[in-house]
């Protein structure tokens, strides 16, 4: 049975370079850090370059399993630094460390992903993985964007820029049976 996804392109997908399928060889699991799937949406529509894109990644899934693509993954989206030519970048609605991202006081995150959320995850990576045959990585934001800037509350202490998907994700269970190999940040 064919996975359900909702499409929903942000207003300046035209603008995203194109690529060739043969280019997308990892995907990048992301949480959006945010309340919900709305506000996801409004930070994936602002504007942010002078391209005229903003900041998104390919696909969203909600608490709830429904998937919705925000950017065609033959297109290049701005989801992290220095891996968007070769990666497609999968949201998870989840708040993360919202809304205080960079206080030093808040770098726990509590809520868990739901079982709807994972299940989605783990058809969608089976379809890419059949849609994409180059695409043999995963990896975890936090393990390609490692910097480290001054908390918010305290800049002589530093936090992670990007902790996503987070310490709760379930890795064992999402990559069991996937084909993928995980790419962890370097002391991991």
């Amino acid at each position: 049975m064919p996975l359900t996804i909702i499409d929903q392109p942000l207003p300046y997908v035209s603008l995203l370079p194109e690529r060739p399928a043969g280019a997308v060889d990892m995907v990048v699991i992301h949480c959006t850090e945010l309340p919900d799937l709305a506000t996801a949406r409004e930070y994936g529509e602002r504007v942010l370059y002078d391209s005229g894109a903003g900041a998104s990644g390919h696909f969203y899934i909600d608490r709830d399993g429904s998937i919705h693509q925000y950017v065609p993954a033959t297109r290049v989206a701005n989801h992290v630094r220095g891996h968007n030519p070769n990666s497609i970048g999968i949201e998870l609605v989840n708040l993360g460390r919202y809304p205080h991202w960079w206080d030093s006081r808040q770098q726990t995150m509590t809520e868990p992903y739901t079982p709807a959320q994972l299940a989605a995850l783990r058809a969608l990576l089976a379809e890419l993985k059949h849609d994409y045959p180059n695409l043999r990585l995963i990896a975890g934001h936090e393990d390609l964007d490692t910097a480290r800037l001054p908390a918010s509350n305290d800049p002589t202490v530093e936090v992670p820029r990007k902790l996503d998907p987070g310490p709760l994700f379930p890795w064992p269970e999402v990559l069991q049976g996937s084909g993928l190999e995980r790419v962890t940040a370097p002391g991991r």
